[in-house]
């Protein structure tokens, strides 16, 4: 059953800001003096597993503490507050041409917005230890294949399935029905503001905006954030598919 937009409590926006960029922040600084403490791993690997002890438990009990607030237990329905059924296919069909879309993104707006913040990329870049870049390819080349196996796995494992799912639970299904009193800007704020909340991946914003809105925007008139998991899961599984193979070919 579907609840109207009136029946969701709105939250204010300095409420949303702590929501989004508190675990985040702690993501990252944990992220941040983990590596510097450490290099037996890669820093691919090492990210994701910081973000499952801190991240992803946090954005779930967000999602798992309002839902025992708003409906006696703890569980995921706050994150469904605004949802319809849809037949699989559609999902699918709407999921897989969001997808397209962002393919076309990805070569015309993505390096144009690259080539734009490259003096600023380039000079973090030089700042910045080495490990923490995860696009150097050749720097994965000093851990063993068993290590580098380890990497992908947990990767993929948490890139494309567990991250993107997490973060649509709070970001499409939660936060976004909590900004309706907004309309239909909802889904940009919130776009906007998840993509500012990738704190270790400063630069891009300007491409994931540009992808996720449309993904968010149909999600929201939709009322089925499956939409935008599918999406989120194929975007997040071919970036990931792109890196290990440019890994193994180097």
């Amino acid at each position: 059953m579907t609840i109207t937009n009136k029946s969701i409590e709105q939250i204010s926006i300095p409420k949303l800001l702590c929501l989004i960029f508190i675990p985040t922040s702690v993501l990252t600084i944990v992220y941040i003096f983990a590596g510097l403490a450490q290099n037996v791993i890669p820093s691919l690997i090492l990210f994701y597993l910081c973000a499952a002890f801190t991240l992803f438990p946090i954005e779930l009990g967000i999602v798992m503490y309002a839902s025992k607030k708003e409906y006696g237990s703890f569980s995921l329905k706050s994150a469904f507050s605004r949802y319809s059924k849809m037949s699989w296919w559609k999902v699918f069909l709407y999921g897989s041409l969001l997808f397209a879309f962002a393919g076309i993104m990805s070569v015309t707006l993505a390096p144009l917005e690259n080539n734009l913040f490259a003096p600023i990329s380039n000079y973090l870049k030089q700042i910045t230890p080495e490990y923490f870049d995860w696009a150097n390819i050749e720097y994965f080349g000093q851990y063993s294949k068993g290590i580098l196996l380890f990497t992908f796995i947990g990767y993929l494992l948490f890139n494309v399935i567990v991250g993107p799912i997490v973060e649509e639970l709070l970001f499409r299904g939660y936060l976004t029905p909590k900004m309706s009193r907004f309309g239909n800007w909802a889904p940009l704020i919130v776009t906007v503001l998840f993509s500012l909340y990738h704190l270790w991946l400063p630069f891009n914003n300007l491409f994931r905006i540009s992808v996720f809105f449309p993904a968010a925007f149909v999600a929201w008139k939709k009322k089925n954030i499956y939409i935008s998991i599918v999406f989120h899961c194929l975007c997040n599984l071919i970036s990931s598919i792109s890196l290990i193979v440019s890994v193994y070919q180097g």
